[in-house]
């Protein structure tokens, strides 16, 4: 399947919707929860058990990405897309199955190993695509298609408890909620790939810059850069930081104010985490936006620097007040979304468009090894505290200030990105025409190296 040119006259902002198709589409994943309670009542689990699912999707997401990035970018949007529908799609017809015959492992298989492949390939597959259609806005373009991947839950979480009142929360009733998912998301992603089209010049719009403008790095030299190590550490670091408390929210602001004369009530606590998953998503459009305007080193400034602050605020001064509490939590969630929407078009800014996707895909397992940290951290040192006694704020306080110094390593992995050297470059177009060695293109264009 060959990439899909664009006829001329065809507007660029169509692109955009094509990829939010995919996005809110996969965003589902962060509304798993929804069938936990379900699953562990119809097939006698325990809640980490039914977790499962949703921690190999992520885990393969990560792969997938990693692995699957220099293929995206080789056979492009359009074929990346329908891999995503096929194996996304069907992660929930072999989850429908699995719950219809109670066979758990099913689910852990369809949903968690091939619907997480359809989460790895659709997450990478618009990025390249929006990046070259729009030089002059990357961080907007790729806000909004990852904005998807945010909001996908607050569509996903409501109608699936939805279906599960209807259909039931037996496992027959939970098999049917499945099966309608994959059909209806097979339908939605179709839409996708029947629109999304490639740019058919370097120069996609008038008075923009031209694609290929600027150092081009192919994913296997980008690797072997320190700039591509700093922004993993960087993404890690933030993302470590902020599913820290999206992971932990409810309990945590249960926690704080449990000994307060007006302690927070469940109803409350739902109402909090819907907040966060709003801001998680207003984040991503909202600051990769503005990284468009400011620049790329500076919101990771601001992400890490300010995101610290924050965390100081609720180990400080948390307690004592619910507003601050929530505003402190709601700016660390926006970050978290930033971070995420605001990475591509970093990487296009050091790497160039040429293999942007595939370096991008392998710059997500920071995603995967944040999931990991994150929750590990905050979940473990509240365990530990518990057992020592300990209650309310001061089961958070150590894994407060542990976030704290990993967003500090954050912030000075970003002061330490410096352009990237010319020896890992592609060869230009005019070395290309002359015949000349990229050695000796190399040589040409040699400078002092800097990190």
């Amino acid at each position: 399947m060959s990439p899909p040119v664009a006829p001329p006259g065809w507007s660029r902002w169509l692109v955009p919707p094509a990829a939010l198709a995919v996005h809110l589409s996969i965003g589902q994943a962060y509304a798993w929860s929804v069938f936990k309670p379900p699953l562990e009542s119809a097939l006698d689990l325990s809640g980490t058990q039914s977790a499962l699912p949703f921690q190999l999707g992520i885990v393969m997401l990560g792969l997938s990405a990693a692995f699957g990035g220099t293929l995206v970018e080789r056979r492009g949007p359009r074929w990346a897309m329908t891999v995503a529908l096929i194996c996304f799609s069907s992660g929930f017809l072999l989850s429908a199955l699995g719950a219809a015959t109670e066979q758990y492992w099913l689910i852990v298989f369809g949903y968690g190993f091939v619907g997480g492949i359809g989460l790895g390939i659709g997450y990478i597959s618009p990025v390249s695509t929006l990046i070259k259609w729009f030089p002059d806005r990357p961080g907007m373009a790729t806000g909004i298609a990852i904005m998807g991947f945010g909001g996908g839950a607050l569509i996903a979480s409501p109608w699936s408890a939805q279906m599960l009142d209807s259909f039931g929360t037996d496992n027959v009733g939970i098999a049917y909620a499945f099966l309608v998912h994959g059909l209806t998301y097979a339908v939605f992603m179709l839409l996708g790939v029947l629109l999304v089209r490639v740019p058919p010049t370097a120069r996609p719009a008038a008075g923009a810059p031209a694609v290929t403008a600027g150092p081009q790095v192919s994913a296997r030299s980008a690797v072997r850069t320190p700039q591509f190590w700093l922004l993993w550490l960087v993404l890690c670091m933030n993302v470590t930081a902020g599913i820290g408390i999206l992971e932990k929210a409810a309990p945590m602001i249960t926690d704080f104010f449990a000994d307060t004369s007006a302690p927070v009530s469940a109803t409350a606590a739902a109402g909090f985490v819907a907040l966060l998953s709003a801001a998680n998503m207003a984040g991503r459009i909202g600051w990769s936006t503005t990284s468009d305007l400011i620049g790329r080193k500076n919101i990771y400034r601001v992400y890490l620097g300010v995101g610290a602050l924050m965390y100081a605020l609720i180990w400080s001064l948390g307690d004592s007040s619910k507003p601050l509490f929530v505003l402190a939590a709601l700016v660390i969630l926006s970050f978290y979304g930033g971070g995420f929407a605001t990475v591509p078009a970093y990487l296009k800014d050091l790497f160039g468009t040429y293999q942007v996707g595939a370096i991008h895909g392998r710059l997500l397992t920071a995603w995967s090894t944040a999931g990991v940290l994150g929750p590990l951290i905050v979940n473990w040192v509240a365990d530990r505290q518990e057992e020592a006694g300990k209650h309310g704020p001061s089961l958070y306080g150590v894994s407060l200030v542990i976030m704290i110094g990993l967003l500090a390593v954050g912030f000075v992995a970003n002061e330490l990105v410096r352009p990237v050297h010319p020896r890992h470059h592609e060869p230009t177009t005019a070395d290309a025409a002359a015949g000349t060695p990229k050695e000796a293109a190399d040589d040409r264009r040699e400078q002092p190296e800097s990190a």
